[in-house]
């Protein structure tokens, strides 16, 4: 898969040093993938995926924090949308994205 917006990435570990491991992991793994569905992020993440909509949601950093995607299967492209403490991802600010219905 191909990670388009890894600024975001480099933001989120500018601003929460301590999710550096895991959002190097994560980016690795998902490098790794050629991923058709969610039932194959499902099956091959170790980072809790979750669906809502049309974003896949995975915990980073021992469930510290949200990183919001967005996955074109067909073109094998991973979006970064938001990167989240739980406390953010809780308020739900993050379910006015216009990707979140298109």
């Amino acid at each position: 898969m191909r990670i388009v917006t890894q600024k975001r990435l480099k933001q989120a570990i500018e601003k929460h040093s301590d999710a550096e491991p895991s959002i190097k992991a994560w980016k690795k793994l998902v490098k790794q993938q050629g991923w058709n569905s969610f039932a194959d992020v499902k099956a091959t993440s170790l980072f809790a995926p979750d669906k809502f909509k049309n974003f896949v949601i995975f915990d980073i950093g021992g469930n510290k924090y949200r990183l919001i995607t967005y996955i074109d299967y067909e073109r094998k492209t991973i979006f970064i949308r938001w990167f989240l403490t739980h406390a953010e991802y809780d308020k739900g600010k993050w379910k006015n994205d216009e990707w979140l219905n298109s």
